[in-house]
């Protein structure tokens, strides 16, 4: 390196991406989903970062107010699965007790079906044996009878018969009767217990959706806290790395001597922190001052993009890109877009520069 073509001057040359040549798409009042989307992706300018840092910061304050909303819709979410849980053992209750009526009934049915069934068969023999009886007349009995004795007692006899034969009827009867009443009610129990298992399965669904719903929501809630959170950080520490930038923090780490011409780095494609598009901020520092790069650099033909900015190389130096080169944003305080009025700094302390290949090269040897 020629020390007396630095002629004592400690210069260094800074390359980034970093400062934005037009804010083209710079907007107040960014929302939050935009703000989660960019948030950490280098796609913010540091106003809206900053409002992204507002933004979060509101939604981790309401999240102190919705805790005690959640502790309560919690609070509701148990005592709704408590009653349906209640109500779900009432039913199971009622489905065993229908259940055991019916078992009941149907042993009872069966019980009936049998006395009808033996009560009918006596009764048909006891009508053909009455009527055999009842075709001989009271003449015929006395006369057909050994003596008055006789006569009495086969009288009495066949009055017992007919009795015994109406009381059989009446039993018949009133199998009959409680037969078909037992038959519906068990009837009337089995569409009871078929409804009572239709609720208990409504039931056990409501129940399972309950808790369901309750996990979605304590997973949901806890979950939101602790992205808005990362969120958070996320953006404070990007608006920190930006006012490092900007103040000129940071620390520099030798990596080796180059030559000029060398490449060394390459154009960060698309946005990047605090630019809007793809571009070089070349910076030329003396000491703790900037110092204007035109007065450095060769006079080139350049592709005018700044909105008439001043330029042209009144220096010796190569240029840090291949040509053709477009000039995007000129040195200084009197910038098209600072004058604008919708940058968020006032003062630019290099030039923004592109070229086609994003290549950028070393000026002059050096470390």
């Amino acid at each position: 390196m020629k020390k007396n073509f630095f002629k004592g001057l400690s210069l260094f040359f800074i390359f980034s991406a970093f400062f934005l040549i037009v804010f083209s798409n710079f907007s107040y009042g960014i929302s939050l989903e935009d703000c989660e989307k960019k948030v950490g992706k280098g796609e913010l300018s540091l106003e809206e970062l900053n409002e992204c840092d507002s933004l979060f910061n509101n939604v981790l304050k309401d999240a102190g107010t919705q805790r005690k909303s959640l502790e309560s819709e919690v609070k509701r979410f148990n005592t709704a699965i408590i009653i349906t849980s209640t109500r779900i053992l009432a039913t199971i209750k009622e489905v065993e007790n229908l259940e055991k009526e019916i078992a009941s009934l149907t042993t009872k049915i069966g019980q009936l079906d049998l006395s009808l069934d033996e009560i009918s068969q006596i009764l048909a023999e006891r009508i053909k044996q009455t009527y055999k009886i009842g075709r001989l007349d009271s003449v015929s009995l006395f006369l057909s009878s050994q003596n008055f004795t006789d006569f009495i007692s086969r009288f009495k006899y066949l009055r017992v018969i007919q009795l015994h034969d109406r009381q059989l009827m009446i039993q018949m009867e009133t199998a009959r009767t409680n037969f078909e009443e037992q038959k519906t009610l068990k009837e009337e129990k089995q569409e009871e217990l078929e409804d009572a298992r239709k609720k208990l399965e409504s039931q056990r669904v409501l129940l399972t959706q309950q808790k369901e719903d309750k996990d979605h929501l304590l997973k949901e809630t806890q979950a939101n806290e602790a992205r808005f959170q990362n969120l958070l950080a996320s953006s404070r520490a990007e608006i920190e790395a930006i006012q490092g930038i900007i103040a000129g923090k940071g620390q520099e780490t030798k990596v080796g001597k180059v030559n000029q011409g060398d490449r060394i780095a390459t154009i960060i494609l698309g946005a990047s922190a605090c630019s809007t598009g793809t571009h070089l901020h070349f910076q030329i520092n003396e000491g703790n001052n900037v110092k204007n790069p035109f007065d450095y650099l060769k006079n080139i033909s350049l592709e005018d993009n700044s909105g008439g900015d001043p330029y042209g190389g009144r220096g010796n130096w190569d240029w840090p890109l291949n040509e053709p080169i477009k000039f995007n944003q000129g040195f200084g305080a009197n910038t098209s877009a600072i004058r604008a009025g919708f940058l968020w700094y006032d003062f630019h302390t290099g030039i923004d520069i592109s070229s086609s290949d994003r290549i950028i090269k070393t000026v002059k040897p050096g470390t």
